[in-house]
């Protein structure tokens, strides 16, 4: 049975289906409401005078969401359509026929080559200059750079893992998805900002947004963690330097891992793990997948928050970013981060099909996702300690 609304009553405009007057003449509109009326029942009709729009239909779905929205877009499609399913204020369904239909040219991977080559070659660099203070070797010559391989293969590893989770998954649902772009950073603690993909197609729904987002900090979390337990078994515990070191700051993940290991939480006060390669290369797939699961914008997090919440998920930007500051006024690092998030934080990924929610399964793959942001957020990333 479907409950349509009392026009008057209700303080709503009188809903009326179009009339023939109104569709005689142009069969494209014709065609689209017969899909439209087939799935929904129809209010009302409007012409757009969009250039980019050509008809809106509002009326109420009589079947799921997801069943409707693949019948009229496989319509839409023939007439050169893109069919886009939402709610307007009253919370009456809306079917949007938009001009045109995305076709991604093909894609050259020789940049994506590049950047990796040199990513490869920043990580071997940053992991040499890590053995080299651990080993205390006098200058680092480039015949030694293969000795950060360690770090090099483990972080290559874990941003690889991750960005291919984001790449099967769009594959999986038929987006199409650039190769990952690794962005190499030679100077600095980390020996890169990370990698992403680019999605080059519309997503079909939050199911489909959500899949994506979330595959790849969770195929990265479930390496990284191995990696960091084994580094820190292989790492030792001394007592802290009488000179001027960098540390890295613990997650709650992190602290525990150390407790797990070595039986105790470090830094004590007058001893700490010394971390070898494959213990920093964990700490830094930790704390990127962290950074990605930040619940806000176009991050990973945000598009798990957004297909969570759905529009509500935009009342946490300021909240967010009002975190963010405070932070930066204990560690200058999240400045630039800060500024990031507020210019960029407030834009969301907008499947084509918003009306469609998040399964039961999927609903608690995004609450382990956000326990595991938690977890893995580090505060504190790193200071400089004078002794």
């Amino acid at each position: 049975m479907i409950n349509e609304p009392s026009a008057l009553s209700s303080g709503q405009s009188v809903l009326i289906r179009p009339s023939q007057e109104e569709t005689r003449g142009n069969d494209v509109v014709r065609q689209m409401l017969e899909a439209v009326a087939s799935v929904m029942e129809v209010y009302r009709t409007n012409l757009e005078t969009s250039p980019q729009t050509t008809v809106s239909f509002i009326g109420r779905l009589r079947v799921d969401s997801e069943t409707a929205f693949a019948h009229v877009d496989q319509v839409f499609a023939r007439l050169d359509h893109q069919a886009i399913l939402t709610t307007d204020e009253q919370g009456q369904h809306v079917f949007i026929a938009v001009k045109g239909r995305v076709q991604p040219k093909p894609h050259s991977a020789w940049l994506n080559v590049v950047l990796l080559a040199l990513t490869v070659l920043s990580l071997l660099y940053v992991g040499a200059m890590q053995e080299a203070a651990m080993q205390e070797w006098d200058s680092l010559s480039l015949s030694s750079l293969w000795k950060g391989w360690p770090y090099a293969l483990s972080v290559l590893a874990i941003l690889g893992v991750h960005e291919l989770g984001h790449y099967f998954a769009a594959r999986h649902h038929g987006v199409a998805v650039t190769l990952p772009y690794f962005i190499p950073l030679p100077f600095g603690f980390f020996g890169t900002l990370g990698a992403f993909i680019q999605m080059r197609g519309m997503v079909r729904n939050r199911k489909v947004l959500f899949d994506i987002g979330v595959a790849g900090p969770l195929a990265g979390f479930v390496l990284a963690v191995p990696i960091l337990l084994i580094g820190l078994a292989t790492s030792h515990v001394e007592p802290l330097p009488n000179e001027t070191y960098i540390l890295e700051g613990n997650s709650l993940l992190y602290a525990l891992a150390k407790f797990i290991v070595f039986g105790r939480f470090l830094p004590n006060g007058h001893e700490d793990v010394f971390i070898n390669q494959a213990a920093k290369a964990g700490w830094t797939g930790l704390f990127i997948t962290g950074l990605n699961l930040i619940p806000l914008g176009q991050l990973d997090g945000g598009h798990v928050i957004s297909t969570l919440l759905g529009r509500k998920a935009q009342r946490l930007y300021l909240p967010i970013v009002g975190v963010f500051l405070v932070l930066s006024f204990f560690n200058s690092m999240w400045l630039l981060w800060t500024l990031l998030l507020f210019f960029l934080g407030r834009f969301y990924a907008m499947p084509l099909d918003t009306v469609t929610q998040l399964d039961a399964r999927r609903r608690w793959l995004a609450y382990a996702a956000l326990i595991i942001f938690v977890l893995v957020f580090v505060p504190n990333p790193l200071q400089i300690v004078e002794p």
